[in-house]
């Protein structure tokens, strides 16, 4: 069985004599007391929760094992504003013991803007996703199961007015296609394999729009957070000039006014689940030589140790890595960041910062502190009124937190009357050498790790 463990020393693989055995048995105790402790082995009583045991405080743990055998274990639970809350978020590959991937999972703010500028919501801190705006799930909304929690009836419950439990959150297992193929010659001997995905959903209600929060846990590692947005457009902004807005109606008419819809997620990492995380931006870009066939293309990593922003481009991603666990390649635990299709924009309450060049970001680096929980209009407001209050100061980097920013301008079209189509805006969490190979090789190519011999 494969593990992910921190570093340790080389032991010599043969031993001569019983008084080196000793020396070297004892060599290691020393060693391994003064480094952190490997995961634990898996137990019987563990199995079940994917090798993991969470105490988590308003709902039982989510325990999901998939077609690979790989296993996703978190917690879960419905905050005010911010809607569903994943907390403790654990992956167990096939064949593994569980990892730490997140300390917590969430979105921190949307901002929706008319291209008008004469309107503009705060949805998540000005009337949340959660409480009286979440929805109460049908088996249409959800063909998994539908779990309940306890949410107030009136805003978060600080001012009474009761409440109850309700089905909020839909936990389905969902086939995601073709997990891999390979073979020659498009035989029927390929090495081929479908995966099934965890995914979860709530639904909320905020004026006339209705959101789907949605995360979905691959057998790969992977985590997908998406946005769906429908409902219906606003009866409220429309107008006649077609610069700012489509015509819905019949001819030149009833101009519905085109908006943005500006999402930041605030991502936790604890992966590992101990010591310091870092940060690392990776850039490729030609360098003006022309080899044989095509121009060459070099790539390097740069660290990044201290709070601040940044843009996306062309050939970069980002990674949060953990350098003291390694997997069996003794690589580098960590988790890419992969921006899907974006609008670049400025958060509407950040114009105070004018003053700064990168006001707007696609993804911001923090130290993490629970009183910043909102990209902006923060209502800890002791500790800045959001992401760029937060790096304002550079601290330096340990326990980060990554703010995503993806943008959808939404220009209404005929089909969005009524209700409208869902459409959707999010990003991906990828695991980067989280293990020597991929998770659940077929048993032929168990041994393919680096260089391969030639494939059958």
């Amino acid at each position: 069985m494969s593990e992910l463990s921190p570093r340790r020393g080389m032991i010599p693989a043969v031993v001569a004599a019983a008084a080196i055995v000793a020396l070297v048995v004892a060599a290691i105790l020393v060693v391994e007391h003064a480094l952190p402790a490997a995961p634990a082995p898996l137990t019987d009583e563990k199995t079940a929760s994917g090798g993991v045991d969470l105490r988590c405080p308003e709902n039982e743990p989510i325990t999901q094992e998939l077609l690979s055998r790989s296993t996703w274990t978190m917690c879960w639970r419905v905050d005010s504003s911010r809607g569903l809350v994943l907390e403790d978020v654990h992956f167990a590959p096939a064949d593994h013991k569980p990892v730490q991937v997140l300390a917590e999972l969430s979105i921190g703010q949307l901002e929706v803007p008319y291209d008008t500028g004469l309107r503009n919501t705060e949805d998540i801190t000005t009337q949340g996703f959660g409480g009286p705006q979440m929805m109460t799930l049908t088996e249409t909304e959800c063909l998994g199961e539908r779990l309940e929690t306890y949410l107030p009836k009136v805003g978060d419950g600080s001012l009474g007015g009761g409440g109850a439990k309700r089905s909020v959150l839909c936990q389905e297992v969902v086939d995601g296609g073709i997990a891999y193929r390979s073979g020659e010659g498009g035989g029927a001997g390929a090495e081929v394999a479908r995966r099934t995905e965890l995914r979860l959903a709530t639904v909320s209600k905020v004026g006339w729009y209705e959101y789907v929060s949605q995360y979905t846990f691959g057998s790969d590692g992977t985590i997908r957070s998406d946005l769906g947005a429908t409902g219906d457009l606003s009866p409220e902004d429309y107008g006649d000039d077609p610069a700012h807005g489509w015509p819905v109606g019949p001819g030149e008419t009833d101009y519905a006014t085109s908006h943005s819809h500006n999402a930041v997620w605030r991502v936790h990492w604890a992966l590992g689940g101990q010591g310091a995380q870092a940060v690392e931006q990776y850039d490729a870009a030609p360098t003006g030589e022309q080899g044989p066939r095509a121009p060459l293309v070099a790539g390097k990593l740069t660290r990044i140790t201290h709070e601040g922003t940044a843009e996306a481009a062309d050939r970069r991603w980002w990674r949060v890595v953990n350098p003291d666990v390694l997997n069996e390649d003794g690589h580098e635990i960590s988790y890419q960041v992969d921006l899907g299709a974006t609008t670049p924009f400025e958060l509407t309450q950040d114009h105070h910062h004018d003053d700064v060049d990168d006001a707007g970001y696609a993804i911001a680096f923090t130290e993490a502190d629970d009183c910043q929980l909102f990209a902006t209009a923060n209502k800890e407001g002791t500790c800045g009124s959001g992401v760029l209050d937060f790096a304002q100061d550079e601290a330096e980097l340990s326990d980060v937190v990554t703010w995503v920013a993806v943008g959808f301008h939404h220009v209404a079209r005929d089909e969005d009357q009524s209700p409208m189509e869902m459409h959707w805006q999010g990003f991906t969490l990828t695991p980067r050498d989280l293990t020597a190979q991929r998770v659940g090789p077929p048993p032929a190519r168990q041994d393919v790790n680096g260089k391969p011999a030639e494939l059958h």
